[in-house]
């Protein structure tokens, strides 16, 4: 059977996250920056089809082809560490030291990733300048205005819509992250996976690794929005809402239902070794 019990699927959440917290800076790094990168070319694919279809569900049924690579490759998503890494510190495989020195360095790779991808795109659909007014390039403009000074307009109201639609995000993407380990099948790992991360893109949920790539490219393509903007108005905030979505709704909430049931019916398991033995 290719189905993995949840209670098997904790057990290696908790080893995934000890195993992460063990990399090395070049490899959270370089896995950070790949991961970083491929989320921009989820977002790009999502908005041509969006563009051409004139239907944004179309563009939300094709990205999570980007999330499925960034996993099946195993590289590094912070997104996804926010529920992992907490549970390994929580089982003391970890520390937590190493668990923020992880975000820190996945989310220096993202931040690097993401712009090298957004400088070639920004190239590539405007011919080094020639072309204005390229659809998607539209697109990237009203949506980095979209994700920052339409929340500022809204005052400190906006900082809870973004931290609030940050929350929803990671709880699906999260989720997508542990489903992939609900199957020892390939095939089974992209279905599991691809469900979460359709509901959170066709809904406008932040995410922050994909906005390490929107919004830098539509400040490139001449959005109205400053890098303070970004900052304070998304990519902080949005941070901060994926870490709760993540570790509360998604890791902590099913460690701590299914960790104890597991380690319940491992219990029963060995009392049921010894009194076969000792018959």
């Amino acid at each position: 059977m290719s189905y993995v019990s949840p209670d098997q699927v904790v057990e290696s959440m908790v080893q995934a996250g000890a195993a992460k917290a063990k990399l090395t800076v070049k490899d959270m790094f370089i896995r950070g920056g790949l991961a970083g990168a491929l989320l921009g070319f989820g977002t790009t694919l999502a908005f041509t089809a969006e563009t051409q279809s004139q239907m944004g569900f179309v563009g939300a049924l094709l990205f999570p082809a980007c999330f499925v690579i960034v996993i099946l490759l195993g590289l590094e998503l912070v997104t996804g560490n926010f529920a992992l890494l907490p549970l390994a510190v929580m089982e003391k495989k970890a520390t937590w030291q190493q668990m923020v020195s992880n975000w820190f360095w996945v989310i220096v790779g993202h931040l690097i990733g993401g712009a090298v991808y957004a400088i070639f795109y920004v190239i590539a659909a405007t011919h080094l300048g020639h072309v204005d007014n390229h659809a998607v390039a539209q697109k990237i403009i009203n949506v980095a205005e979209a994700k920052t000074v339409a929340y500022a307009s809204l005052g400190p109201e906006g900082l809870l819509v973004v931290v609030v639609k940050a929350i929803l995000c990671n709880w699906m993407v999260a989720l997508g992250a542990v489903l992939a380990m609900t199957s020892k099948a390939t095939i089974g790992k992209i279905a599991a996976m691809w469900l979460p991360i359709l509901m959170f893109f066709a809904q406008g949920f932040e995410h922050a690794v994909v906005n390490m790539f929107v919004i830098p490219a539509g400040i490139m393509l001449g959005a109205n929005v400053t890098i303070a903007d970004w900052l304070l108005w998304n990519q902080i905030p949005v941070l901060f809402g994926n870490l709760i979505g993540g570790f509360i709704f998604t890791g902590l909430a099913l460690y701590l239902t299914h960790r104890k049931a597991g380690a319940k019916k491992t219990l029963e398991q060995l009392e049921f070794t010894q009194q076969v033995s000792n018959l």
